[in-house]
Order: structure tokens, then C-alpha cells, then sequence
């Protein structure tokens, strides 16, 4: 009798995190891409986020704010394994992005329809999800964190630092330094494009 209610906790706290959980995972997912830069990284990354809290399912049921809880996970797996690649030796990544939104478009036939103003079969959203990820990339892992938490998931300073358990002031200058360099970028490109 004691044997069977022992084994009905797990059973019950088991499925009510994975449905609170798999209730995040295209949020997580879409964020894991612009932390990591691809989609299979993306999906290692949430895959061991899912490990990593489902060790410990009652802390992430019982926090207030389950997808701030998981996304410091995410963000906290992205930036070791961003440490780990940078021992390596590195691939331009930047160049496979820009060809696989290159021949996107091209390739289906469908730019034409997104120019006159008609839907061009998510070619431009994936466009724009590419572009933010090579933009991202070009960024620390705390200053991108610090970006889609605030302008991206729409959390206030405040409360993306307390999700990043940081100070205000150090999470409003990674977005301030992390913005400046965006803007940057963006500007030097414009007058690379300009001069051609």
C-alpha cells in the first residue's frame, strides 16, 4: 500500500511538467535559435534545458514565472556551449545563414509575392528570423539574453535582470552596449552597400 502511493507522486509531477513545459517549447525554441545560431543547436540546447529542470521538476513548477526559470536554462546551456565552441576551430557560420535566406527566396518563386504586398509563404518571417540571428550572433551571450528578454519577449530591465540574476544597472548596459553595436553594424553595412 505504501509501495503505491510512493510510485503515484512521480507519475502525477511527471506529466503536469512536461505539459508545462512542451507548453514553452516553440518560445523556447524560437529563442534558442537566435541564442545559438542554428536549429540544430537550438534543439540541443532545449533538449538538455528539459534535462536539466526536469531533474529538478518541482522548482520549475513551483516558480512563478515558468518560462523566465526556463529561459535562464536555455540561456545558461547556450553560453557553455558557446564557450566550448570557441576552443575549437571555427566555421563561418554567418556565410551558411546568409545562403540558405539567399536561396530561399530565389528558389521558391515566392519573393515576388511578398513585394506585392500578398503572403509569400513565410519566406520574408524566415528571412527576418535569419537576419536576426546573424545579428544576435554577432553579440555576447548575456547581451543577446538581455535583448529577447527585453525586446523581444517585452520584459521591463528589471525584471530581465532578475531573470538573469544580474544587476539592473549591468543588465541595462549589455542592452545599451549590445544595441550600440547593432546599430553600428547596421550602419557600416548601409555604406558598404552604398559604396558598391
Amino acid at each position: 500500500m505504501a509501495d503505491a502511493t510512493s510510485s503515484s507522486p512521480p507519475s502525477a509531477v511527471s506529466p503536469t511538467f512536461d505539459e508545462v513545459f512542451c507548453g514553452l517549447l516553440p518560445r523556447l525554441y524560437r529563442r534558442a535559435v537566435l541564442l545559438a545560431g542554428s536549429r540544430q543547436s537550438a534543439e540541443d540546447v532545449v533538449h538538455e534545458a528539459y534535462l536539466k529542470l526536469a531533474a529538478r521538476p518541482q522548482r520549475f513548477l513551483a516558480h512563478p514565472e515558468p518560462y523566465a526559470y526556463a529561459f535562464t536554462a536555455v540561456l545558461n546551456i547556450a553560453r557553455d556551449a558557446h564557450r566550448k565552441d570557441r576552443r575549437q576551430v571555427l566555421v563561418d557560420a554567418v556565410e551558411g545563414v546568409e545562403e540558405v535566406g539567399a536561396v530561399g527566396p530565389g528558389g521558391f518563386g515566392a519573393g515576388a509575392g511578398g513585394a506585392a504586398g500578398g503572403w509569400d509563404g513565410g519566406v520574408e518571417w524566415r528571412h527576418a528570423e535569419l537576419e536576426a540571428v546573424r545579428l544576435l550572433g554577432r553579440l555576447s551571450q548575456r547581451q543577446a539574453g538581455i535583448v529577447i528578454l527585453v525586446d523581444l519577449d517585452g520584459y521591463t530591465i528589471d525584471q530581465a535582470a532578475r531573470i538573469m540574476k544580474v544587476h539592473r544597472g549591468t543588465a541595462a548596459r549589455h542592452r545599451a552596449r549590445a544595441l550600440d553595436r547593432l546599430r553600428a553594424h547596421l550602419v557600416a553595412s548601409q555604406h558598404g552597400r552604398a559604396g558598391r
